[in-house]
């Protein structure tokens, strides 16, 4: 086993986390997109609970691009405090070897 980043981030809706999902991976700054159904999410914003219906996504990459993945999401992302959060995992070998194949060449930023 060898270790992955994961990073989570949560979306307004599912066109933009599959705008956002895709750029990266074009980019080769995650070798790997998971967009997930759809959530309810209760949270504490400008000294008020709110409640939305959000996207959550899973990327998958190497730790040494997780802090620069995690940037790029948040330039493109529409929030003004995106919700975006990281941590190492196990994989296995022919899993990290594919993330790193993946997301060994960057490509220029996708608008």
């Amino acid at each position: 086993m060898s270790r992955i980043a994961l990073l989570q981030a949560t979306f307004a809706d599912a066109a933009e986390a599959e705008r956002i999902g895709r750029a990266v991976v074009q980019e080769r700054l995650a070798a790997c997109a998971n967009l997930l159904a759809p959530c309810t999410s209760i949270y504490r914003w400008q000294g008020a609970v709110e409640t939305a219906s959000e996207v959550p996504a899973l990327f998958k990459t190497r730790p040494e691009l997780v802090e620069r993945l995690a940037a790029r999401i948040a330039a493109l992302h529409g929030y003004d405090l995106p919700a975006i959060e990281w941590w190492s995992a196990e994989a296995s070998a022919a899993v990290v070897d594919w993330i790193a194949r993946e997301t060994a060449e960057l490509g220029p930023p996708v608008s």
